[in-house]
């Protein structure tokens, strides 16, 4: 999530609360939209993104991002060439559509893992980067 590239620290947390959304990780999606408020320092940023990320008010870049990942994290069998075409044409790099399809398909795990265990997120988390 640290690593230098061509995703911003904002948009790999972007990956994380959108496929957490639909995978229904309450700690994740709190925790995470928690970041993504602070590192794109925008109070409505995650929750739109949560919401419907189609909807939200970021770049086609970052649609086209997040519609990739949606897709590696809830219907990966569906990938196909035009996908990375797509992405590529959008300006992401191989490593990029690497560092896209990496976060989604670990949070996908973590998700599981959060809800199995019944993980919930820190009360200070709701609020931060609010205001």
């Amino acid at each position: 999530m640290e690593r230098t590239g061509g995703l911003s620290k904002a948009e790999r947390e972007m990956i994380v609360v959108a496929t957490s959304a639909a995978n229904q990780c309450h700690y994740c999606v709190i925790a995470h939209g928690a970041i993504l408020r602070v590192r794109a320092k925008n109070p409505l940023i995650a929750d739109q993104i949560a919401i419907n990320h189609r909807k939200a008010d970021i770049t086609p870049r970052q649609k086209a991002m997040l519609n990739f990942a949606m897709k590696v994290a809830c219907t990966p069998y569906g990938i196909v060439d035009e996908d990375f075409e797509s992405l590529q044409g959008h300006g992401f790099s191989r490593d990029d559509i690497w560092d896209i399809g990496a976060i989604a398909a670990f949070f996908a795990m973590s998700n599981r893992i959060a809800n199995v265990a019944d993980i919930r997120p820190n009360d200070e988390f709701y609020s931060l980067g609010r205001k």
